[in-house]
């Protein structure tokens, strides 16, 4: 199958298939996104599944009910999550991942006090132009809502599986036997020394920080060779009251940088508790403040009127809370030919990008769907979990290629550039010009930015020759 065609199987909405108990136990490192998706996959093929996470998830486990009567006080952000009380996206293939993993899902995150806007209350500035449409159609409408409260929604529905446990405590290390992981090592809460679980295999979900290439390479494999790419992004976000006639719900403003012009991102949407979550970003030496003042100026002057308005008219209800992150990375596990069997990484332990295009929670999701088609697929457990690593491959590709594009336009990143980068900048900057005026090709990128297309479908002879009669209308 070529990427797209692996690609639309992976984002698949149909119900999984062929399940079978392959394991007598699976052990997941980590209980954020990643690790409970795997979890929840796992589920059918292991007669116990264990989450090893430094934070008690069972203490933080709270019923939907509870959640509906207080979404704001019910649920707060992780520990572990330095980032959690940023805005966070769930995009619409993500939803649909969510849905296939656990149906009902929506409605009840949505019966819980999630967001479904209106599709006419949202707007989109590109360079300062409104795009008068949403950049999503309508029925691309996704479910929206904090990044804490999606996960507890999500963390409840795992460990009531009753396959499922966690156990509180930090990974130390993997045992790895003839060739194989066999077990591994944590050090529980409170404790001082490291005990072993063993384990018929194994799915890393530490995040950003994976200490899993250290763990292999200390029994004789190789670590996976990494990418980075520096984008230095600095951002602020803060919560306000959302009142009831507000007329805009959405806006995203992007300022790409050029002659005289700053790149700059700026974004509002509701979350649960009748309020907005709202981010001003910036890059290299621009970095937002803690400072509400700064942040109310930046709103104000740097972005289109309605983040003013924010601002400067709603109750802001949190501190400013600002995050760094330095680089976009990837370990590229699918160009090792030796690993340990019975052993993959999923979420940012692959790969984490740009946070500011949403493509984190998302992809983790699909990492799930990738490691169901392997385990569902008659795999070789004696031997390493390639086609996994493979098709792990064709999403981060995906995200990889929206992201970094648009990041290696910033003047201070400085590669590393893909193959043929400068066709595939101009290709990609036609297109997504005239997705502003041409609902069709708007239509194309709004599917390939939210992973419900593979890239690819920007390169089709098609979509570039009609980009290029929009061009030429002006």
């Amino acid at each position: 199958m070529s990427a797209a065609q692996r690609f639309a199987a992976i984002t698949s909405s149909a119900a999984p298939s062929g399940q079978r108990v392959l394991f007598e136990r699976a052990i997941v490192l980590g209980g954020s996104v990643a690790g409970l998706m795997a979890a929840r996959v796992l589920s059918d093929h292991a007669r116990e599944v264990l989450i090893v996470e430094r934070d008690d998830l069972a203490a933080l486990d709270v019923p939907d009910e509870e959640i509906a009567k207080d979404p704001v006080g019910a649920v707060g952000p992780r520990p572990g999550v330095p980032q959690g009380s940023q805005v966070h996206a769930l995009l619409p293939s993500g939803q649909i991942q969510l849905e296939r993993w656990f149906p009902g899902f929506v409605d009840a995150a949505l019966a819980a006090g999630a967001v479904n806007p209106p599709p006419t209350a949202g707007r989109f500035y590109i360079d300062g132009e409104l795009r008068q449409d949403p950049p999503f159609g309508q029925d691309m409408q996704g479910l929206i809502s904090s990044r804490p409260f999606l996960e507890a929604l999500l963390r409840h529905r795992v460990l009531a599986l009753p396959n499922v446990r966690s156990l509180h405590g930090r990974v130390d290390g993997l045992t790895i036997t003839d060739g194989a992981v066999t077990g591994v090592r944590y050090v529980p809460a409170g404790a001082d020394e490291a005990v072993e679980e063993p384990a018929d295999f194994v799915a890393d979900g530490t995040g950003r920080s994976s200490r899993l290439g250290d763990w292999v390479e200390g029994y004789g494999f190789p670590r996976p060779p990494m990418q980075r790419m520096g984008i230095k992004l600095n951002y602020a976000t803060a919560f306000y009251r959302r009142p009831a006639d507000a007329e805009v719900w959405t806006t995203i403003s992007i300022d790409n940088p050029g002659p005289g012009k700053v790149a700059r991102i700026a974004g509002f949407t509701p979350v649960e508790g009748d309020r907005w979550t709202m981010l001003v970003a910036g890059y290299n030496d621009d970095r937002p403040s803690r400072d509400p003042a700064d942040y109310e100026r930046r709103c104000t002057d740097d972005f289109p009127s309605e983040f003013g308005h924010v601002a400067t008219t709603a109750e802001r209800t949190s501190d400013v809370i600002t995050y760094h992150q330095a680089d976009s990375r990837r370990r590229d596990y699918h160009r090792l030919d030796r690993f340990p069997a019975r052993l993959i990484a999923a979420g940012d332990a692959v790969a984490s990008f740009n946070p500011v295009y949403g493509q984190g929670m998302t992809s983790a999701m699909l990492h799930a769907s990738c490691l169901s088609e392997y385990l569902r697929g008659n795999p070789d457990l004696s031997k390493p979990a390639l086609s996994y690593f493979a098709d792990v491959r064709v999403v981060v590709d995906a995200a990889w290629q929206v992201s970094t594009l648009s990041d290696l336009a910033l003047p201070h990143v400085d590669g590393p550039y893909p193959r043929g980068y400068k066709f595939i900048q101009w290709a990609s900057g036609l297109v997504f010009k005239a997705s502003m005026r041409d609902n069709e090709i708007n239509g194309i990128v709004a599917r390939v930015t939210t992973m419900l297309a593979h890239p690819s479908e920007l390169s089709r002879p098609g979509v570039v020759f009609r980009a290029l009669a929009a061009s030429t209308r002006g």
